[in-house]
């Protein structure tokens, strides 16, 4: 029995070379890395990576045009912290920089992720590894 992707080929109907695969996108930062935003003043540890946008278009408007990331590339989870409080951040490659300052984040969901902080990034916990 043919697919109708088998017969739209024999037909003539579909070319595979019609296909587009999405870009492959390669994360510069890992579990554990401390970050430092490129626009605002804050910094955090990833505690999960998105390859490409995955949150709400809501989410994705409210940003303003000017400074609104491209979807096509990894978004990090952050727990975060700023002069004022701790909390988490949903943040574009395009926008992380390696935080150099070799401090720890204090944020009161650290420990219960990460097992310590070690030569300037954090280690996740064994059971939390896949």
């Amino acid at each position: 029995m043919l697919s109708n992707l088998d017969t739209m080929e024999q037909d003539g109907t579909f070319d595979m070379s019609d296909v587009v695969a999405p870009p492959v996108a390669h994360a510069r930062f890992a579990i554990g890395d401390v970050v430092r935003h490129r626009l605002f003043d804050f910094r955090g540890v990833v505690f999960d990576i998105d390859p490409v946008f995955a949150n709400s278009e809501e989410w994705y408007q409210a940003i303003p045009e000017e400074v609104r990331p491209r979807k096509d590339q990894p978004f990090y989870h952050l727990l975060a912290e700023n002069a004022e409080s701790s909390y988490i951040a949903y943040v574009s490659q395009q926008n992380l920089l390696k935080d150099d300052d070799g401090e720890p984040v204090h944020h009161p969901a650290i420990s219960g992720l990460f097992d310590g902080f070690r030569d300037g990034r954090y280690n996740l916990r064994r059971e939390h590894r896949h």
